[in-house]
């Protein structure tokens, strides 16, 4: 298994342990996820963090769970695994930004059966760091087809379907 954290800074040498920016509402027991940690995505799930780090996003995807008839709809959409979906006003910024993907040590970390989500309670040093210049090309390759929408809203139906719909940073668009 193969672990990612991915940044626009070039230069971390160690991952330390830090609390969430914006602390989330969590179940019961689940608060420690906003408290110090190292957070990681699988392989599988990395081409969600292709972007500016504040860039909001919506990706889908068929699951086992999606039913015959999303899963006949999604694939009449597109051929790839993964569809992402930004905002117009984010594809300069998309198109100019520098990614660095950096890959981490399995050992301590933890699945937090969300999306391919890791955390771990200690400091991680990274195996190596690639650099991604050209964001759309990197996300091809994932076999991940960008789709850019003058407004993310439009999406809200998705949410009421059998297709996996994962945000990132959504809050700042429905704010």
């Amino acid at each position: 298994m193969r672990l990612f954290h991915f940044s626009e800074e070039n230069n971390i040498d160690v991952f330390m342990p830090r609390p969430v920016k914006v602390a989330s509402s969590r179940a019961p027991g689940q608060e420690w996820l906003n408290g110090p940690l190292v957070w990681a995505i699988d392989d599988w799930h990395q081409p969600m963090y292709l972007f500016p780090r504040d860039c909001p996003r919506v990706f889908v995807w068929p699951t086992a769970s999606t039913t015959p008839e999303y899963l006949t709809a999604y694939k009449k959409m597109t051929s790839c695994r993964m569809v992402a979906h930004i905002e117009l006003s984010w594809l300069d910024r998309l198109s100019q930004t520098t990614i660095y993907r950096y890959e981490l040590s399995p050992d301590g970390f933890e699945d937090l059966g969300d999306a391919g989500a890791w955390v771990s309670r200690a400091p991680s040093m990274p195996l190596n760091v690639e650099r991604i210049d050209n964001i759309e090309k990197a996300l091809e390759k994932a076999g991940v087809e960008l789709r850019v929408l003058p407004s993310l809203k439009t999406l809200a139906p998705l949410w009421d379907t059998s297709l996996h719909v994962s945000s990132i940073w959504l809050r700042d668009v429905l704010d």
